[in-house]
């Protein structure tokens, strides 16, 4: 009875099979087939932009500036050098000219006496999370992590950033800070790519986006990735499951580059195209790691992928492997004084930048906080006196290529700003005081040439939506 009723349903199922073909074989005029591809409408085909083409695109434009000359200044040039009574010229949003006291300045140029004061390049913060995690710091403001996979390159920072994150506005008035390096979080192995913007006011992020500037893609090693995944049940759950999953994943990268300059082809995986990226050259590595053994790791890693670490950040046992580091000429992005809050920083010291710096390495002191990147100036001057009490005397010129030069160095853009040069980007802060001492402040702060901010001029002293109407702020009496 079984095997009757299978075989009855398979002819009916047969039958209706026919009767909808042969339906839709005739016309309803007389019933006369037709072709299909004479009655068929020609199909409508879409496409996204090429990898490679660019995508959310910048539209930073510089804000309109004066002609200006400061003179009599003690300027820091970013890159190691000092000028006593020394002339900054900037015109039509570019550094004119650095000098002495007979360095030319035109007649109709303004000029301001620095008489007591400082210059030096825009302070850059090459490590910053402001926009991805902005105040007020609620939960609906923390866009800075997609911790859902231990891998997520395909995520991009810019995507997240909020523009009237009045972070940006009290780290240009009170750090003098004029360009940053927004990155995702450290919850996964890969992260995603970052984005570097110019800190000026603007509706959108594009409006901000650094022309220009490479991405970078952030990777995490260490605690973070195995405590957050671990404790899912998932790899990884150890610092073997770290090394492990990287592998794999830059192993499924390069078979994806090798199948797209294939006549096979591949489909579009915007996690792969990221990490093809970094294979060539094109996307930085910004490396979270605290550990020395782990970075010795990670540039093995590296060199058998090939692809190039930029900098570590964090680094707290960086100090340890300050050789290696600057044989690979990699960076090491580090506090001043942050140490023994978890298992892997507790091997920190106050002397991690003077140490390196006397072996030779780069040095950056990032921020990686909404009220630290207020005072990288002071940063600096912490590490610096850390190395002089154990007989590292290290130049207030170095110190200040820390937080200018060396940054702009590690994040690709050194060759348009983060130094006092002629054909640079005009980003330059006079200070009232030593720039390095708790004392002072920025007293004037001009990005591409113009003066985003004047300490001594209320409608210059700009200010977040979100502080509109406080006391004290803007033109509020």
């Amino acid at each position: 009875m079984l095997a009757e009723k299978k075989a009855r349903a398979r002819a009916g199922a047969l039958t209706t099979l026919a009767s909808a073909l042969a339906l839709a074989a005739c016309t309803t005029g007389g019933g006369e087939a037709k072709p299909a591809s004479a009655s068929a409408k020609p199909e409508k085909t879409f496409a996204a932009t090429p990898a490679g083409e660019p995508v959310f695109a910048s539209t930073y434009k510089p804000f309109p500036g004066t002609p200006t000359a400061i003179r009599g200044a003690t300027v820091y040039d970013g890159k190691g050098g000092k000028i006593e009574n020394g002339v900054v010229f900037m015109s039509g949003s570019k550094i004119v000219a650095v000098g002495g006291p007979d360095t030319p300045i035109p007649a109709e140029v303004t000029v301001l006496d620095g008489t007591g004061k400082f210059v030096t390049p825009g302070i850059i913060d090459i490590h910053s999370h402001l926009g991805d995690y902005p105040s007020p710091g609620v939960e609906a403001h923390s866009d800075g992590n997609e911790a859902t996979a231990p891998t997520t390159p395909e995520v991009w920072a810019e995507h997240s950033v909020w523009p009237q994150d009045p972070g940006f506005s009290r780290a240009l008035a009170n750090g003098g800070v004029t360009a940053l390096q927004i990155l995702p979080g450290s919850a996964n192995l890969m992260g995603g790519r970052s984005v570097t913007l110019k800190n000026v006011p603007a509706r959108t992020m594009q409006g901000m986006k650094f022309p220009g500037a490479p991405y970078s893609m952030k990777m995490a090693c260490g605690e973070n990735p195995k405590r957050v995944y671990g404790s899912r049940g998932r790899m990884p759950s150890t610092r073997m499951g770290n090394i492990a999953v990287n592998r794999a994943t830059w192993l499924a990268a390069i078979d994806y580059a090798n199948d797209q300059a294939s006549e096979k082809g591949a489909k579009r995986d915007l996690a792969k195209e990221t990490l093809v990226g970094v294979l060539k050259g094109e996307i930085l590595i910004q490396n979270h790691c605290y550990r020395a053994d782990e970075m010795a790791l990670v540039l093995d890693m590296a060199k058998e992928m090939g692809y190039k670490v930029a900098a570590f950040h964090h680094a707290v046992e960086a100090y340890k492997i300050g050789d290696l580091l600057r044989e690979n000429d990699v960076c090491s992005a580090i506090w001043a004084d942050w140490y023994g809050f978890k298992m892997e920083s507790y091997d920190g010291i106050r002397e991690n930048a003077a140490f390196l710096q006397r072996e030779g390495a780069c040095v950056v002191i990032h921020s990686d906080d909404q009220n630290d990147i207020q005072r990288l100036n002071q940063e600096a001057r912490k590490a610096q006196k850390a190395g002089l009490r154990v007989g590292i005397d290290i130049s207030d010129a170095t110190v200040i290529q820390w937080i200018t030069y060396n940054a702009a160095r590690a994040m690709g853009i050194a060759d348009q700003t983060g130094s006092l040069e002629k054909g640079k980007m005009a980003d330059v802060v006079l200070w009232n005081g030593d720039p390095l001492s708790v004392y002072s402040r920025p007293e004037k702060v001009w990005i591409d040439g113009a003066l985003m901010f004047d300490a001594m001029n209320p409608r210059l002293r700009p200010v977040s939506d979100f502080e509109l109407g406080q006391p004290g702020e803007g033109d509020v009496k």
